[in-house]
């Protein structure tokens, strides 16, 4: 008698969701519920300390000045040295600037000058970190999984970014900002600790090359190269920038002024992260062939929220609208990140991920700035409908580029950082944009 073949045991995870892949979206997830309740301990760290809204502000400008100046060569060390080793060094400078941080709240004594040189050194390490970890993601998937690898990748970070606003700010008003500030070192310490896991044996090692600024111009050309590329970063220099002030500035006014204070609005901005999370479950399923030309389409409902906010609409409509602006972002995230993939050499991708960050962010603090005096010279209702038209705009002037619209989905896989991405356990890992 034959004694059947036992039943092979079902796999735990997807073929393509390989070791390294699965590292660092834990690692990712992790760092994602820290940041979300330090972004909301350290500006409450300020206030209990005499600050005022303007010392807000200046701790987060200190966060996103270093973050601006140090992306692009965050982005050439990137592509010259092991990723891993700059992720694990840019959460180790982030750990320990958290840390002191921590330390000094706790303690009572922090000064707002040392909570502002602890925030940029925050951003320096995230200078460093993003155009690393993004060329780590992009350059980590095969070809024909890859939409599915952002998608899921995504909604981790969304459902962290959620539930850690949500967990921190509760933190914050029952043990203090100090504590959830220490959380957030912590974070960073076990994000570190995974990345420095991953299984890096395969990697080509790259050569330095002529300097510095040669990497720089080499990326330079290979972004400036693209139409479909820099025509798109020039966009999201504006349309991240206005969205920015009509979020962080325009509309707490507008809720206080009609919709009812503080929750209603909270409760608009969680159905964008709920719609953020439906979004990435779209993508998990749906390969738009021309990826490009149906992220560039969900632009457009980008100049909802300004429109509904200049009305004002009541918080019912406004939620509505949020939710479907969430869903929208991420279809175009995950067919931009996909078209990144696709399209860019592995050897490049940091420092072309460096200039879309930089391009993305560089207009934020200056509209944030500039939304105060804008309410005032036109009015609260022209300013929010200026944003609006600005991302109308610029969306269509993006949809005349011929390879916005013709830019096609291919099925070939490229070479993986870490080996061919093709078995479970060896098939390496991913990271963020936008």
């Amino acid at each position: 008698m034959t004694t059947p073949p036992a039943p092979s045991p079902r796999p735990r995870r997807p073929a393509w969701a390989g070791r390294n892949y699965t590292l660092l979206t834990t690692a990712a997830v992790v760092t994602g519920l820290g940041n979300a309740g330090a972004l909301i301990a350290a500006a409450f760290a300020v206030l209990e300390a005499g600050g005022d809204g303007g010392d807000v502000g200046l701790v987060a400008a200190a966060r996103t000045l270093p973050l601006v100046v140090f992306l692009l060569i965050g982005g050439a060390v990137a592509d010259r040295l092991p990723r891993h080793r700059v992720m694990v060094a840019a959460n180790s400078l982030n750990c320990l600037s958290q840390a002191v941080f921590a330390v000094l709240v706790l303690s009572g004594e922090a000064r707002l000058w040392q909570m502002a040189a602890l925030s940029a050194l925050g951003g320096t390490g995230q200078a460093f970190f993003s155009p690393a970890a993004e060329g780590m993601l992009l350059s980590s998937v095969k070809g024909e999984q890859a939409a599915r690898a952002f998608a899921l990748f995504r909604m981790g970070m969304n459902g962290a970014q959620i539930g850690g606003a949500a967990l921190g700010g509760a933190l914050v008003a029952v043990v203090g900002p100090g504590w959830v500030l220490a959380v957030d070192a912590a974070a960073f310490a076990v994000a570190g600790a995974l990345r420095s896991l991953l299984d890096v044996s395969a990697v080509a090692r790259r050569e330095p090359g002529g300097g510095m600024l040669r990497d720089l111009r080499e990326g330079w050309r290979e972004f400036i190269g693209r139409p479909w590329l820099w025509s798109i970063v020039v966009q999201f220099s504006v349309v991240n920038a206005v969205v920015g002030a009509a979020e962080a500035v325009f509309g707490p006014l507008v809720a206080e002024d009609h919709l009812g204070g503080a929750r209603p609005w909270g409760l608009a901005l969680a159905a964008f992260g709920a719609g953020t999370v439906l979004g990435g479950l779209l993508m998990v399923r749906w390969r738009p062939r021309r990826m490009l030309l149906a992220g560039s389409l969900c632009v457009l409902p980008l100049a909802l929220p300004s429109a509904a906010l200049a009305v004002p609409v009541p918080i019912a409509p406004l939620a509505v609208v949020m939710f479907l602006v969430g869903v929208s972002v991420e279809v175009f995230g995950v067919s931009w990140m996909t078209a990144l993939h696709q399209e860019i050499p592995e050897d490049k991708l940091s420092r072309v991920a460096a200039y879309d960050w930089f391009g993305s962010i560089a207009m934020v603090p200056l509209a944030t700035a500039l939304a105060g005096p804008a309410e005032e010279a036109f009015g609260r209702s022209a300013s929010l409908w200026g944003c609006s038209a600005l991302i109308l705009a610029l969306t269509l002037a993006v949809l005349t580029v011929p390879d916005v619209r013709r830019l096609r989905r291919r099925e070939t896989a490229p070479v993986a950082e870490g080996g061919p991405a093709a078995a479970a356990d060896t098939a390496p890992e991913p990271v963020s944009p936008r």
